[in-house]
């Protein structure tokens, strides 16, 4: 007897996205179709599968289940059977087929949740990323203390990159530049100065950086902006806000590849704020 209408039950130690994506994408070949699919997430215990099984079992429903323990995936399909209920098992045969192709015995230690927690961890990097370009170069101030960790230096200290960089890892940056004689913004010093951290260069090294922008954009080189004595004046005053604020941590990024400042940050912002190394709150 055809069925014009339905409820399809997803059993998922997880969130149950991955069988509901599949579904979906199968039922647009029933478009006809008046079908309900419910899901029941986080089911990792037999009482849990059993009551879900019985609720099924009242409503005529079809079973999917995305679960990555064995034991429990059989279960699944043994009250199934005795219920007399359809039930399509999406992740089993994979794990299966990729356990021999890995010729991995180990399948008692596969962990529920995986792809959630492995989703999380991507959108956290993703929001890392955009609150880090929003807030670059001091161009937005109110939510600053969003911000895990906040630098602080002077024009070419690699503020940008190692934001972008710190970003990558799942570190919300903002970074904010020192301008000679123009004082801080005061929304710096209303958040957790544990987060705060300062960038220095040599003088030699700037004004060869600064050399080589100017040049590259096609202005002159020899202007005010990457002259010594400018350069001189600009890095004193750094010092001295630095000295003034000396909660804040001081790095030297002359030489220094960006990968290597950039663990140095995060250990020690990791650490004053009691987390532990790479760990972001």
């Amino acid at each position: 007897m055809k069925r014009n209408e339905g409820m399809i039950y997803i059993i998922s130690d997880g969130t149950g996205e991955t069988a509901s994506t599949m579904i979906r994408a199968a039922l647009v070949q029933y478009a006809d179709k008046n079908v309900n699919i419910v899901r029941c997430k986080n089911v990792r215990t037999e009482e849990q599968m059993e009551a879900v099984i019985e609720q099924v079992f009242e409503n005529h429903g079809l079973i999917v289940h995305t679960v990555v323990s064995d034991s429990l995936r059989e279960k699944i399909q043994e009250a199934s059977s005795d219920k007399g209920l359809q039930c399509i098992d999406l992740l089993g045969p994979l794990l299966n087929e990729l356990n021999t192709y890995f010729g991995d015995e180990n399948t008692g230690q596969r962990t529920a949740g995986l792809l959630r927690s492995t989703d999380e961890r991507y959108f956290k990097r993703i929001e890392a990323i955009e609150y880090t370009v929003k807030h670059d170069d001091g161009k937005l101030l109110t939510d600053l203390d969003q911000a895990d960790i906040i630098l602080v230096g002077i024009s070419r200290t690699s503020k940008t990159p190692l934001s972008i960089f710190l970003s990558h890892k799942g570190w919300k940056v903002a970074n904010i530049p020192l301008v000679l004689n123009q004082p801080l913004p005061e929304e710096l010093f209303k958040v957790d100065q544990k987060k705060i951290v300062g960038l220095i260069i040599d003088n030699d090294s700037l004004h060869r950086i600064r050399r080589k922008r100017l040049e590259k954009f096609g202005q002159d080189p020899g202007s005010e902006y990457a002259s010594h004595d400018h350069i001189h004046k600009e890095l004193d005053y750094a010092l001295e806000l630095f000295k003034q604020n000396r909660r804040w941590p001081v790095f030297n990024v002359t030489d220094r590849a960006l990968e290597e400042t950039a663990s140095e940050v995060i250990k020690i912002v990791a650490s004053r704020r009691g987390l532990p190394y790479g760990v972001i709150m």
